[in-house]
């Protein structure tokens, strides 16, 4: 009798279920956030596009700012880590509906509505403070910050707050743009970005080690019979 494994095929389709709702549990914050997202009015960021169906189709400000809301309230600041978990992270992938904006769209978003995200941004992190998630460790933010804000039960010092995370992802972009340029910095080396490359390069490489390895075992041998001779 063979070997019982759980079968691990990635060629199958529908690995995941068909329905993003069942992707995450219900008490995932992920739902958290995209329910306190639409409690709020995103009129600011609606009225900054176009109403008569003209020009590039641009992602829903409904999505993005719930992406931007859950990324930086898990501690994620870069625009490039952002994108890169748009792929990677089921969480992201619920937010997002499977869509992944690139870390440049993500940063003109960022900056085109700044003033609007501190504000919204500002409003969550009141309602988690509220509701015990900085407490519980689930939001990432500095738990000092968000005790002195609500020593004072003012919404604009959670805004403060979330001004300054927009300043950091802003300093963490620059820093990014500075040391990546267009890439997203995650990207293999040439040569190893697909899959028949990659195998070439692999069998070279064992290949490459197994003549090492007789080699070296040729050397022992001759050292062994020089000694004994």
């Amino acid at each position: 009798m063979g070997q019982n494994f759980i079968a691990c095929d990635r060629e199958q389709e529908l690995l995941l279920p068909p329905s993003l709702r069942e992707w995450l549990p219900e008490e995932h914050f992920a739902w958290f956030v995209l329910d306190a997202v639409g409690e709020l009015d995103l009129s600011a960021f609606y009225a900054a596009y176009r109403d008569d169906g003209w020009g590039r189709a641009a992602h829903d400000p409904a999505m993005m700012v719930a992406l931007f809301v859950y990324a930086y309230a898990i501690g994620e600041r870069s625009s490039r880590g952002i994108e890169r978990r748009c792929r990677d992270d089921v969480a992201f992938r619920v937010i997002t509906a499977n869509h992944a904006p690139d870390h440049a769209t993500i940063a003109r978003f960022r900056v085109r509505h700044e003033a609007a995200i501190a504000g919204l941004f500002g409003e969550v992190l009141a309602l988690c403070a509220r509701s015990g998630l900085v407490k519980v460790g689930v939001v990432a933010v500095d738990g000092t910050k968000i005790a002195a804000a609500a020593t004072h039960q003012a919404t604009r010092d959670y805004e403060q707050i979330a001004r300054e995370i927009l300043e950091e992802a802003a300093r963490v972009d620059a820093a990014e743009d500075a040391l990546f340029g267009e890439e997203r910095g995650n990207e293999l080396p040439e040569g190893l970005r697909t899959s028949g490359d990659r195998r070439k390069v692999l069998r070279e490489s064992q290949a490459g080690a197994g003549s090492r390895t007789r080699r070296a075992g040729q050397a022992d041998s001759a050292r062994s019979r020089r000694a004994t001779g």
